[in-house]
């Protein structure tokens, strides 16, 4: 059979369940999730085998009203995700409907000329009565060549999207080896796993005014690892609110995120965490080099 290979771009509002989508169409994490919107801050790229089709998957940060410096570095990197797609996914939350959010990527999606698939998620916990309003409202404003109703929880639906997808992907080699499934580097992989027990752990207690930085990254003769990180948040308050009461919620954040690191990676991790005040880090251009996007004005 003939190999294919493409680029999909998947965009959608804050917590529309673009990277739990991603990880299950990989077939495995390697995107962050937590109810908290927001979570996916950089552009990663999922991949995904499907037959003879390899599916690049850009799971791209939600798109929102962008206020700060990050919150437009992370617009910017949506948007820029979309960039020379094959196809694009616009992912809804069937249950969330249609608001403001929505509507702002409507307009945005108006003028390209890829081909998109409206793609319903949480169909599973969905007034089911809305969702085909909900279709009409869209495809009356974009011209879609699909419109698919998913759960990426559940799995329902998914065999179907990937038919889909892989329908519409050009001949050609796959890019990366077959079983690889994500572009993004050991040391970022490590640095949003942390950030991700930040957000499940922190979930109502802690901002958006976090960071995570991977400091130091050992590779041993051994076959162990040492991964040194350095949590920077804004204000003395929120170091108190990670550190917990004698440490001991660092700590257990520090366990959690070493176990997931050491499943990553495949080997025995030993992870040291730190954190910092630094009521500029996100003035901080490193702190963007890191997170793979463009610093903006």
């Amino acid at each position: 059979m003939t190999q294919k290979c493409g680029l999909v771009a998947i965009v959608g509002a804050p917590n529309a369940g673009k990277s739990t989508l991603v990880n299950a169409l990989v077939g495995q994490k390697v995107a962050i999730v937590s109810p908290k919107a927001q979570t996916t801050r950089v552009r990663l790229m999922g991949i995904a085998m499907h037959g003879e089709t390899q599916m690049m998957l850009v799971d791209t940060p939600g798109i929102f009203e962008p206020h700060r410096r990050l919150d437009r570095a992370m617009v910017q990197a949506a948007w820029g995700g979309t960039q020379d797609a094959d196809v694009i996914l616009f992912v809804v939350d069937a249950k969330g409907g249609l608001g403001p959010k929505v509507e702002r990527i409507v307009e945005g999606l108006k003028a390209r000329h890829e081909p998109k698939i409206l793609v319903l998620n949480k169909v599973d916990i969905a007034v089911k009565e809305k969702l085909l309003i909900h279709v009409e409202r869209l495809t009356a404003q974009i011209e879609f060549t699909d419109v698919l109703m998913v759960s990426a929880e559940t799995g329902d639906g998914l065999d179907v999207l990937k038919d889909l997808v892989a329908s519409k992907l050009p001949e050609g080699p796959w890019h990366f080896p077959e079983d690889q499934v994500s572009d993004a580097s050991d040391r970022m992989t490590a640095a949003e796993i942390t950030r991700e027990q930040l957000y499940l752990q922190l979930h109502a207690e802690l901002p958006y005014a976090s960071v995570v930085e991977t400091e130091k990254y050992t590779e041993n003769q051994d076959g162990t690892v040492d991964i040194h990180q350095q949590i920077k948040v804004e204000r003395p308050s929120q170091r108190a609110i990670i550190l917990g009461k004698g440490g001991a919620r660092l700590k257990e954040i520090g366990s959690k995120a070493r176990a997931e690191i050491a499943k990553s990676l495949g080997c025995h991790v030993r992870l040291f965490l730190h954190v910092k005040v630094d009521p500029k880090w996100d003035e901080d251009r490193g702190v963007y080099r890191d997170l793979g996007l463009d610093w903006v004005e």
